[in-house]
């Protein structure tokens, strides 16, 4: 069976990662939990998951003003997770990979993003998917360490 990958041909290809000093089941299921991403997510403002988090469910989410329908193409348990969508012409598709490390798990994330909206302005696009991956990635880091307050991660707005 081929792995879902992002598409590597994109003019924005974003990779980053962090190590997270928690249990890896914890960090998973902070992930998969799409209806809870609000309440450690701040750049989320709504998010649902249409059944189980299993590939072919859809989620519908909303950041930055932006209303994505996102599809799940691949679960491997405690491993590994893609998903790709659509939002206002940008075609994106994201993998993540959880690598058990000493004490944690080490995130990998990549993701896509292509279409006309994107070749218009691919500096700005690349910039504005580094800042938002990093943001994910500190604020999972956050909410998996405990670090959150009053249901967001501290420090968010």
């Amino acid at each position: 069976m081929t792995e879902f990958d992002i598409d590597r041909s994109a003019p924005v290809l974003v990779k980053q990662g962090v190590t997270i000093h928690a249990p890896q089941d914890l960090v998973w299921r902070l992930l998969i939990d799409v209806d809870k991403w609000t309440s450690w997510r701040s750049d989320v403002d709504s998010a649902e998951l249409m059944g189980d988090f299993e590939t072919g469910q859809m989620f519908r989410w909303k950041t930055e003003g932006l209303e994505i329908d996102s599809w799940i193409r691949e679960v491997l348990p405690l491993r590994r997770v893609a998903w790709g969508g659509t939002a206002q012409g940008i075609v994106a598709a994201h993998t993540w990979l959880f690598l058990p490390v000493e004490g944690g798990v080490r995130i990998v994330t990549e993701e896509s993003w292509s279409g006309k909206v994107v070749d218009a302005d691919p500096a700005s696009a690349q910039s504005i998917l580094e800042a938002a991956i990093a943001l994910w990635l500190s604020e999972l880091q956050q909410a998996a360490t405990g670090n959150v307050v009053a249901g967001k991660p501290a420090g968010s707005r």
